[in-house]
């Protein structure tokens, strides 16, 4: 396909090539990078919608600010495509996503341009406050921006920080990504003229004039008049809320036309006030009609072809395990009509939009909010329902004090399904699952359950709707099942047991969760070698299955567990277990037993095919095969040669 035609985008490397063009230039250069953006991710894949509505924003932003001196935060970095194409990466853009490529996110270490890294959403404010009071420290006096959007603004912790800074009153800049039009009606003309109007320096000196006038007046007063005044100027252009919460607030104001954000843009970079809040509504997927009439399947794409839109997806081998998920809760919930299920603003990423269309009233989506939606969870438990809350591992990260405290110290029956356990592949580090086995097992009283293929994670739904006396939380991986056999419909499993899936000699393989396949097909090689391994499946890392560790340890020279998970997860619970049932001691392991844990390295591994990924991190058939004839002594060539 013949590349699209940029000519003055080809002129622009960096902001300052921007800054240097005419403002009547600035409608071509936001048309060629909307279709570079589009080009690129055609290639790539990656989040397109949310990037394609911020083109005219992210050119004007760069025009009317001095980046990188002027901070600009994205929030959530995968808005930020354009950005990255104007500040000196557009050679590199069709690596975005790919191994050794361009995060899909913002990244502090690819460019100094991205002051800050933002994958999780709701974080501009927090940060951009902390940079603002850096910068009054140090005596400076550059502008800090937080661009926030794309649903960002429905977490709380967007408002902690709104609330923090209208009281400390620090210069800085909000920019309200308003893309959905969940808080403002269409734009037009007047809208646009109160916001230049309301950020302009007259009206700003005459505020400030007003201001030093009610200082001189009582103080109950003063307030009083200053309310006042702000309220019926937020009665007038909306915003009352962020008034409230201590922010000028300006707009809303058309996002697509440079008419409308020029000026407010400049008039609140000179603007010697404190915290501005600038309302700004665009499109997502603006400037591409297959993502105009459906920005949800358009906000995250494969490649694609431009003119037709049509995604590439290959053939599915095996159905997903979200979509294991989804049904396996449907059947369940078609039997107990006290099962609830909860999203925290991902019914599609976590299966419940077709769980939704079944039991509308029985599906919540709490927005990104993953602490309220735990704790809404639990609030649900104790009034004897029985919710499940699907949340990826790297978001249940963000709840995890209400996960102790509102959730297990009660015991209350919440269960958790953690989808994108493990590896997650183009999304890289940010949204690895890799700490949910830690920082989970480590509480009292919980059930952890993960599923090895997509019919143990069937079974695995019915046994955590079965579950009515303590939290339980089942974990799978992203991406296709394994191809077995799928049951007509899912059993609850013992709780606390695990499987023997094959019988072998030396070695044990005990596997939790997803690597089990890589661990048969690394079994099948070590019988090559004269190595026949037992091959067990844990299926839960709390409550253990002592029985069958016991003897794994007793029977076999080597013990391997593996999991898809950091350091302190279940292989450091099998080890506790081992040494406080007397099998290990400081003199050595008695019996001759050498134990091995394989986990993920205790680094975040950068974006590249899960494939490759697995392989870095020595998860796959040939590093489980290397682990075990190193714990034996041994290596591969040599085996292979002693077998010739």
């Amino acid at each position: 396909m013949t590349p699209p035609t940029t000519t003055l985008l080809d002129t622009v490397r960096l902001p300052e090539d921007l800054r240097r063009l005419d403002e009547s230039q600035l409608r071509q250069l936001a048309d060629e990078l909307r279709r570079e953006t589009i080009d690129a991710v055609s290639v790539t894949g990656g989040h397109l919608g949310a990037g394609l509505g911020v083109v005219e924003l992210t050119v004007a932003l760069h025009y009317v600010f001095d980046t990188p001196a002027d901070r600009l935060i994205w929030d959530v970095g995968h808005q930020a495509y354009p950005h990255k194409i104007l500040t000196g990466r557009r050679d590199r853009i069709r690596t975005l996503r790919q191994g050794g490529g361009l995060s899909g996110f913002t990244k502090r270490a690819e460019s100094e341009y991205d002051p800050f890294g933002a994958a999780h959403s709701s974080t501009s404010i927090s940060a951009g406050l902390g940079m603002a009071v850096g910068r009054d420290l140090d005596g400076r006096d550059n502008n800090v921006i937080a661009v926030i959007g794309d649903g960002a603004m429905s977490a709380g912790m967007a408002y902690e920080a709104m609330n923090n800074a209208g009281a400390m009153d620090k210069r800085l800049i909000v920019i309200l990504n308003d893309n959905d039009m969940s808080i403002a009606p269409p734009v037009g003309a007047m809208s646009s003229y109160l916001a230049r109007s309301i950020s302009g320096p007259t009206y700003m000196t005459i505020r400030r004039r007003g201001k030093r006038l009610t200082a001189h007046l009582p103080k109950s007063v003063d307030r009083l008049i200053t309310r006042w005044v702000e309220h019926m100027r937020g009665f007038v252009t909306g915003g009352t809320l962020f008034e409230e919460m201590g922010f000028y607030y300006v707009g809303p104001i058309d996002g697509h036309n440079f008419d409308h954000l020029l000026p407010v843009l400049k008039n609140v970079r000179d603007a010697q006030e404190g915290p501005i809040l600038v309302h700004v509504v665009t499109q997502k997927g603006k400037g591409y009609e297959p993502a105009e009439k459906s920005d949800d399947k358009y906000h995250g794409v494969s490649k694609f072809n431009i003119i037709t839109g049509e995604q590439a997806k290959g053939a599915a081998k095996a159905p997903s395990y979200t979509k294991v998920f989804a049904e396996s809760l449907i059947e369940q919930a078609r039997k107990d009509d006290r099962i609830c299920a909860i999203t925290a603003a991902m019914p599609s990423g976590t299966g419940l939009d077709a769980f939704g269309r079944e039991f509308p009233d029985r599906t919540f989506d709490v927005g990104i909010a993953e602490q309220h939606g735990v704790t809404f969870a639990a609030g649900l438990a104790t009034e004897g329902y029985k919710p499940f809350a699907a949340i990826y591992s790297t978001f249940l990260q963000r709840a995890y004090d209400q996960v102790v405290h509102d959730v297990a110290i009660q015991s209350l029956p919440v269960r958790f399904a953690i989808d994108r356990a493990g590896l997650v592949g183009a999304d890289g580090p940010t949204h690895a699952g890799a700490f949910d086995i830690a920082y989970l097992g480590c509480l009292p009283n919980f059930v952890i359950m993960a599923s090895a293929d997509e019919a143990e994670l069937k079974h695995m739904v019915a046994t955590a709707a079965a579950i009515d006396d303590r939290p339980s939380a089942v974990r799978y991986p992203r991406g296709e099942g394994l191809g077995v056999e799928m049951p007509a419909e899912g059993s609850p499993l013992e709780i606390g047991k695990g499987r023997i899936v094959r019988d072998g000699g030396k070695v044990a393989i005990l596997s939790f969760g997803g690597r089990l396949g890589e661990a048969l097909k690394a079994a099948d090689e070590l019988a090559s070698y004269g190595l026949p391994a037992t091959v067990a499946d844990a299926r839960f890392a709390k409550p253990l299955d002592h029985g069958l560790i016991r003897q794994l340890a007793n029977h076999h020279e080597v013990l391997l567990t593996i999991e898809e998970g950091s350091v302190g997860g279940f292989g450091s619970q099998v080890l506790q277990f081992l040494s406080d049932d007397g099998q290990l001691d400081f003199g050595g392991i008695s019996g001759g037993l050498k134990v091995r844990c394989m986990t993920l390295p205790d680094v975040f591994l950068d974006q590249d095919k899960p494939e490759a990924m697995y392989a870095r991190a020595g998860l796959d058939k040939a590093g489980i095969v290397a682990k075990i004839l190193e714990s034996l002594g041994r290596n591969a060539i040599e085996e292979t040669t002693r077998l010739a």
